[in-house]
């Protein structure tokens, strides 16, 4: 059997292959901390899980048209022109599998070989493998631990070639917590389309910012930039709505058109009642929201102190998203030469999971998700200073 050359430019996702693992161990019974998933712990809300049930008692399970179902399109619509002034209207929006149907259906769209996708790192594991598959470049900008991983547009802008067909941006940025501020997006919007390149803005974590940190979205800008601006919205993380599967992105027409081509073959529509209980949640979760929002804060304020308590440790506060993104090369020696091997130990000697930097092209670093209690939180810390041969200072 000879499988598809472009099999072999792609590998597992490390932070799937991290929690396969963790649970793995738990099936032999062994009691695992798991810091690797990027899920929240909370449940989907009750209202969009009222609205699922209901749409199945009522028979919505047919087919429904493959951008979407048009209430869920114009409610997004609605929302970013309410919240941002957008101009996207719901002719604009295709409702997805997750956004990382919506990424890779892009990704399909816009890349080939030849092409470069400008990419600041650390970045999420599946972009770097989402360009190579369609034989495009990633061109990777290193950012700076010491910078709080900011973007800054001028960097970005100075690797644009005649080569390069898109930057890809996500802003708060899994892995790290990073943000762009908006004069930097701005920036790199304007000095995208003077260059005819297409920015792609990856807003997942939209509404994961903390303290006096405001999250910066393209769809301010798409009144007068929209022919060069992508936005990747998802459900999965503002609601707890993993399983569901519902993502989405504006797109100028063309665009539009081609990726909701390949959606059409690929998946046929988006699930029926998963956009009725994703509509639900786009209208009346606002309140569960504020509360997952403000309790990941509390678990950063408890995360990071113990993290700087840890001998050779040292982790910045991030602005966003919810993992930690700290500094570990301060406890590598002879046999542990990296964030895997660090990654490893941890696992096997504290029984903590932590996903190795090196999977988002940062090897000094692991990532943490405080996506999880603070009861596992205060748990796994304890497990990893005993392993480091610390003590973590209660607080």
């Amino acid at each position: 059997m000879r499988l598809a050359q472009r099999v072999s430019r792609i590998g597992e996702s490390a932070t799937l292959k991290v929690a396969r693992r963790a649970k793995e161990l738990a099936r032999q019974g062994i009691d695992v901390i798991d810091f690797g998933p990027g899920e929240p712990d909370f449940d989907s809300p009750d209202v969009a899980v009222r609205a699922a049930r209901q749409a199945l008692a009522d028979g919505f399970t047919k087919y429904t048209p493959a951008a979407g179902t048009p209430e869920l399109r114009q409610a997004l619509a609605e929302r970013y022109a309410r919240d941002y002034g957008a101009s996207w209207e719901a002719a604009d929006v295709a409702v997805t599998v997750g956004a990382k149907g919506a990424l890779f259906q892009l990704a399909l769209t816009l890349f080939e070989a030849g092409d470069e996708v400008i990419l600041p790192t650390p970045a999420w594991v599946s972009f770097e493998e989402q360009i190579r598959f369609t034989g495009a470049e990633p061109v990777t900008v290193a950012l700076s631990a010491e910078d709080g991983f900011r973007i800054h547009a001028d960097a970005l802008l100075e690797r644009i070639t005649d080569r390069t067909q898109a930057v890809l941006v996500n802003s708060p940025c899994n892995p790290t917590g990073g943000v762009i501020t908006p004069g930097d997006l701005e920036r790199l919007a304007r000095g995208c389309a003077e260059r005819g390149v297409v920015l792609i803005s990856d807003e997942t974590y939209e509404r994961f910012v903390y303290g006096d940190v405001e999250h910066a979205s393209v769809a301010a800008l798409s009144p007068e930039l929209a022919d060069h601006l992508v936005l990747v919205g998802s459900f999965s993380k503002t609601y707890a709505m993993t399983g569901w599967r519902q993502g989405y992105l504006f797109a100028p027409p063309e665009i539009l058109k081609a990726v909701l081509n390949i959606q059409s073959h690929a998946i046929s529509n988006p699930t029926s009642f998963a956009m009725k209980g994703a509509l639900a949640a786009l209208e009346g979760a606002e309140e569960a929201v504020r509360t997952m929002v403000a309790e990941y804060a509390e678990r950063r304020d408890l995360l990071i102190p113990r993290l700087n308590a840890l001998p050779g440790v040292s982790c910045e506060p991030p602005d966003g998203a919810f993992y930690a993104f700290p500094d570990v090369s301060g406890c590598y020696h002879d046999g542990m030469d990296g964030s895997v091997a660090f990654a490893e130990f941890l696992l096997e000697e504290a029984r903590v999971a932590v996903v190795p930097g090196a999977a988002f092209g940062d090897d000094a670093h692991v990532r943490i998700s405080f996506a999880c209690s603070r009861q596992e939180l205060t748990g796994g810390l304890e497990r990893i200073a005993e392993a480091l041969g610390s003590a973590v200072p209660r607080v």
